[in-house]
Order: C-alpha cells, then sequence, then structure tokens
C-alpha cells in the first residue's frame, strides 16, 4: 500500500481505540478490503470515513447498495414457507415468521449480502474501550404506521419485551449478554446497553439477523402484533390470514426512499413443489427460497436465481445423556459414515459448501481452514463402534422435519449409518409439530434421542455456538437450543473468550480450538453449509433476499 500517513492520522484521531485497532490492522495489510468494511461497520466506523481509509491507504470505495431501478406501482406476488405460529415477534422461531416481521418492522442494524452491518434505525453506534458498552444514536424523523415518533423510550422497551422477556426467543442470542438492566436510555435519541460481558460482535445482535428484534412502540401488546403489524417499514399491512397468506401496501409516510411496489401479496405454502409449479405458471413471481433437490427446472436459465453464500445449514444433533450416545466414539462413528461431497452433489448440485462438524462457516472470516476436514471413514467407524462396545451397531430413531432437503437428507444419513450396522429409523414431522412449545420436554426438536432440524444463517456465529451448544443452564438461561444435551466446561470458556474477542486474529485463533474439540466431541454432525437460493420471473427485478431468510421488495419492479 502507498500510505498517506497524515492524513490517516487525522482519521484515526477522531476514532476510538477499537476502531484505530481495525484501521491499523488494514494499513498492515492484515485485513482486506472486505474486512474493514465489514469490521469497521461493526464497531460504528461510517461508510465515509472507512472510505477514507481506504484512500488514504492507496485505494478508493464505493458504498454497497441495496438500491435497484424499475418503474414504481407494480403488485409483486411472493411465494413462502407457511409460518408454523402466530406473527409475534417475541415468539417467532421460523422461517414464514421471520420473514413476515420484516415486512414492516425495522431494525436497530441490517446485515447486508455481504454481511455488512448498514444503520437502520440506529444512525450510528460506538463502543466502549472494551467493547462491554454499545451506544446507539436512534434515527430522528421516524415515524410508526400509527403515526408516533420513534424514541429511545421504543427501543428500551422493544428490547426488554421482545428479546428479553421470559418467553423471548431472541433470548437465544442474548442469553450471557444482556440483561434488562442492561438496557438503558441514554437520552430521547440515544440507547446504551451495558452487556454482561465483553462482546466484540454485538451490533449484529442488532440487526435484521437477530430476527426477533423489530421496534414497536411503548406499551404496545405485542401479542396483538399480529392483527397489526404495526411497525416503522416501507410497507404496512393490508391484510394477514392464518396459513393462508398475506398483503402488504406501500408506506407513502416512510422516512426513507419509498419503496417502488404498491403492494406486495404473500401466498403460504405448506412444501415446495406447488411453489414451485406457482412460479412456472406465472401464479406468482418469486419465490423467496428454494432447495435445488426438487427444483432443478428453475436452474435451466429461464429463471433470475439469486445465490447467496451463507451459514445456513442443517444440525444432526445426538444426546449426549442418552445411551448409546454418552460416548464420543459412538457419536465420531456417526458421522465419519457420511460422505459430504457427494451429499453436497446429490441435495444441492454443488450449491453448497461441506461441513466439518463445527458452526464454523467458510463464509466466516474468524473460521479456521487450516483445521484438518473430516472425510468418510468406514473402518475408523467400525473400530470405534466397536471400542465403544456396539460391535454389532444399534438401533435408534432419529425425528426431523418436512422442509425442504431434510426429508432426503435423513434418509441419507441412515443409509449412510447401515455401513457400520446402526439402524436410524425416521420419522418426518410437520415443522408445528416437531417444534412444539421449543422448550425442553415440550418438543421433538429438543427432546428426541437424535434430532435434524434447520438453522438459518448468521453473519457471524455467536448464535450457532451459544444456543445448541452452550450447557444447559435454567438459570442463566444458557443453551435454550442444545438438542444434544451437550456440556462442556472447557467449551464454555473458549466460546467465552470468542465472544468477547474484537479482532479476526484472536477469533481465528480460538476458532480453531473451538472447532478441534468439537471434532473430538461430535454433539452434532454439520454436513454442509448451503447457498441460499431465491427465484423470480425474468420480468422481476430488485428482490433483495438475506442468507437468513429476509425478502426484501422495497425496489422490486416488473417490465
Amino acid at each position: 500500500m502507498n500510505i498517506d500517513h497524515d492524513r490517516l492520522d487525522q482519521i484515526r484521531a477522531g476514532q476510538g481505540e477499537i476502531a484505530n485497532h481495525i484501521i491499523d490492522e488494514y494499513a498492515a495489510g492484515r485485513l482486506s478490503r472486505r474486512d474493514l468494511l465489514r469490521r469497521g461497520a461493526l464497531v460504528g466506523i461510517s461508510l465515509p470515513v472507512l472510505g477514507a481509509v481506504i484512500s488514504a491507504c492507496g485505494s478508493s470505495t464505493s458504498s454497497p447498495s441495496t438500491s435497484g431501478t424499475g418503474a414504481a406501482g407494480a403488485t409483486i406476488k411472493v411465494g413462502i414457507v407457511v409460518p408454523t405460529g402466530a406473527i409475534n415477534p417475541v415468539t417467532v422461531a421460523d422461517q414464514g415468521g421471520l420473514d413476515m416481521l420484516a415486512q414492516t418492522g425495522e431494525y436497530l442494524t441490517f446485515s447486508d449480502q455481504t454481511l455488512t452491518l448498514k444503520p437502520a434505525l440506529a444512525e450510528s453506534w460506538t463502543p466502549n474501550s472494551t467493547a462491554d458498552v454499545w451506544t446507539f444514536k436512534i434515527r430522528q424523523g421516524v415515524k410508526f404506521h400509527n403515526g408516533s415518533p420513534l424514541t429511545a423510550d421504543d427501543v428500551v422497551y422493544s428490547y426488554k419485551t421482545i428479546g428479553l422477556g421470559s418467553t423471548a426467543n431472541a433470548l437465544s442470542a442474548f442469553h450471557g449478554v444482556l440483561t434488562p438492566a442492561g438496557v438503558q436510555k441514554v437520552d430521547s435519541s440515544t440507547v446504551a446497553f451495558h452487556l454482561e460481558a465483553p462482546n466484540g460482535n454485538f451490533p449484529y445482535l442488532t440487526s435484521s439477523d437477530n430476527y426477533n428484534m423489530i421496534i414497536i412502540p411503548k406499551g404496545y401488546d405485542p401479542t396483538k402484533w399480529e392483527s397489526s403489524f404495526l411497525g416503522t417499514g416501507p410497507f404496512k399491512l393490508g391484510s394477514y390470514t392464518p396459513k393462508s397468506g398475506a398483503t402488504f401496501t406501500r408506506n407513502e409516510a416512510y422516512w426513507g426512499t419509498k419503496a417502488l411496489p404498491a403492494q406486495t401479496q404473500f401466498t403460504f405454502y405448506d412444501t415446495q413443489n406447488p411453489e414451485i409449479l406457482a412460479l412456472t405458471g406465472g401464479t406468482i413471481d418469486v419465490v423467496g427460497q428454494f432447495s435445488v433437490s426438487g427444483a432443478e427446472e428453475l436452474l435451466t436459465g429461464t429463471y433470475n436465481i439469486i445465490k447467496l453464500k451463507s451459514s445456513a445449514h442443517r444440525e444432526l444433533s445426538m444426546r449426549c445423556d442418552q445411551a448409546p450416545f454418552t460416548d464420543p466414539r459412538v457419536r465420531q462413528a456417526i458421522a465419519l459414515t457420511l460422505n459430504r461431497p457427494a451429499t453436497v452433489q446429490a441435495l444441492f448440485k454443488g450449491y453448497a459448501d461441506v461441513g466439518d462438524d463445527s458452526p464454523f462457516a467458510p463464509v466466516f472470516p474468524s473460521t479456521d481452514t487450516s483445521v484438518a476436514q473430516r472425510a468418510m471413514n468406514i473402518s475408523q467407524a467400525k473400530s470405534l463402534l466397536a471400542a465403544a462396545g456396539h460391535p454389532n451397531g444399534f438401533s435408534t430413531q432419529l425425528i426431523t422435519e418436512n422442509f425442504l432437503e431434510i426429508p432426503q437428507y435423513a434418509q441419507i444419513l441412515a443409509e449412510a449409518a447401515k455401513q457400520i450396522g446402526v439402524t436410524i429409523n425416521l420419522k418426518v414431522e410437520t415443522s408445528s409439530a416437531y417444534y412444539g412449545k421449543a422448550t425442553f420436554g415440550n418438543s421433538d426438536w429438543l427432546d428426541a434421542t437424535m434430532s435434524l432440524v434447520d438453522y438459518g444463517h448468521r453473519s457471524v456465529p455467536n448464535v450457532f455456538l451459544t444456543a445448541p451448544l452452550e450447557t444447559i443452564n435454567a438459570k442463566s438461561g444458557t443453551g435454550p437450543w442444545n438438542a444434544a444435551h451437550f456440556a462442556n466446561a472447557q467449551y464454555d470458556k473458549l466460546v467465552g473468550q470468542y465472544i468477547a474477542a474484537s479482532d479476526v486474529s484472536t477469533q481465528k485463533g480460538i476458532a480453531g480450538q473451538i472447532e478441534n474439540l468439537l471434532l473430538a466431541q461430535t454433539p452434532i454432525i454439520f454436513g454442509y453449509f448451503y447457498n441460499y437460493l431465491t427465484a423470480t420471473a425474468k420480468n422481476v427485478t430488485g428482490v433483495y433476499p438475506t442468507a437468513i431468510g429476509h425478502l426484501f421488495l422495497n425496489n422490486a419492479a416488473k417490465s
């Protein structure tokens, strides 16, 4: 780099300790331009300042944008998976539900397709020197759909109610991170989050990645949200019919750029096949997400395909507290039967990355890619099983859901296990039956001996590391999605260290230790991380999905 040190020093003078560390890492060549944009945005460095840093270091930048072009006034017709329950921001835990939340609700920050944070209802945010206090400036001039102005009071109420209430789904992200007492109003336009421990990735927990965390008015009852969809977003509710569909109309009083469509129409589908037929038959314009298996005709060039690298995956949990999976050798044996490249090809025609039995996906900058990839090894699997006292194998049950490619993946897993004498009896349920109440003792997802579940994309691995793998503790609320009932003190310690780290090099060093520990223990099989795929008709432009499952139609248009 040809660095203008005087200019860089002027820029550094206006930044905090953590921000300057990131700037120095870029100037020293240890961060790529993309990583500078991601990490800089994370700690609240504005895009103009990031552009100035890149310019001072001898390059140039332009702002990433979600903008599109097209004529206003169209009606965009979309097919998505049916929400599994009420559209209540406190309790939504499924893809159809989260997509409904984001049609009218908005977040403090927005995580875009490149995993870069952008301002939304927060104009800016900054950490203190230890990253255990993050201060957010709330955007002014924003109004809810009922006309009331957005203030810091609404943000505080939303976080204490939606994020930190006793039944909140967002506790999966906030447990051990934030308590109600830590959400503090500084003034009418400023909120400070005082965390339980340093957290270098905290702003991602305020973003669209943490999909429950839309902002609602102070005092509003979130159980009534399905009747109003009361938010601040570019669309307002037209109608909502559970299990059937929804319509939304353009919000003419929106604080930002007005949406192009006059109306959007969503139809809910229980399975993929009728959704694909609706697109190919011209009934809908957009399929929000599809799996390659069963939708090969969408890849022929007749439709627009939006492909996003992601951390989305499936988790095959094995109960570490139930025989025969109390022995890690048994869990390793099952993992060694899976031919991962063949599975990726069969299910996704290559539109996926092979997994290595940890949640560190290739898309994460902190993933330690030097850790050896686990590969199929039947002889080793048989030896491990025999050493664990099961030379002739055993029988068990795997419970999963009828969602996208998951039933086919479950069958592949069962066929693979037969190679070492293990019989896996499959039980495939509707998503509603499978999730149940999503609490221990009331959910096949969390209670089954073997459980295969879908996990949506996140821009950072924090939720994947904590919710399904941290030791279960009802009092502290950790491990709320720990279907494997995994308990390992060393793992918990390493995850705490990873979360506290604010620079990628430190995170990567800890990530390698976590990856190796999970390979040894194998409470969960992470077989692949699939590309998020959206399809539209050729005459439709401007559709903006994110890999977690959101579908933003602000800039959608038809020709």
